[in-house]
């Protein structure tokens, strides 16, 4: 049953970044789609920071869930000794991934303008020349 458990989790987990790279795309600067308002593009990537984590979240489960089964059946006496599984190197990728997923979706989600910034207009001020002019 667990088994099943995680695949379904990694398939959702799937699902859900590849819609995140979509929609991320959709809401990056450098795309010309709903150039219009900055607002609602910088909305867009937020939208896809948030898919991204809960990518990560349903890795992060599917991975924990089975070391989880994994380490109850090692220290379980009804095993045999020689059926034990082992912490493979997949899992340590798979909460690698995790990691890294859920730390790219809330970098994602750091590019949505706070209200301060929304009105403000940041413009370069110029430094007085202290070079002189001779004329």
């Amino acid at each position: 049953v667990h088994i099943q458990t995680s695949r379904a989790l990694m398939v959702i987990s799937l699902l859900l970044g590849f819609f995140g790279i979509i929609v991320s795309v959709v809401g990056m600067k450098c795309t010309k789609v709903g150039e219009e308002d900055p607002i609602t593009k910088s909305r867009i990537a937020v939208a896809g920071g948030i898919l991204f984590i809960l990518s990560g979240l349903c890795t992060l489960a599917a991975v924990s869930l089975y070391a989880t089964q994994v380490t109850y059946e090692f220290f379980s006496a009804s095993t045999p000794i020689n059926a034990r599984y082992e912490f493979g190197s997949a899992l340590f990728v798979g909460w690698g991934a995790a990691s890294l997923t859920m730390l790219g979706g809330s970098l994602l989600c750091c590019s949505c303008p706070t209200k301060e910034r929304r009105g403000q207009q940041y413009y370069r001020q110029s430094q007085p020349s202290t070079a002189r002019e001779y004329v």
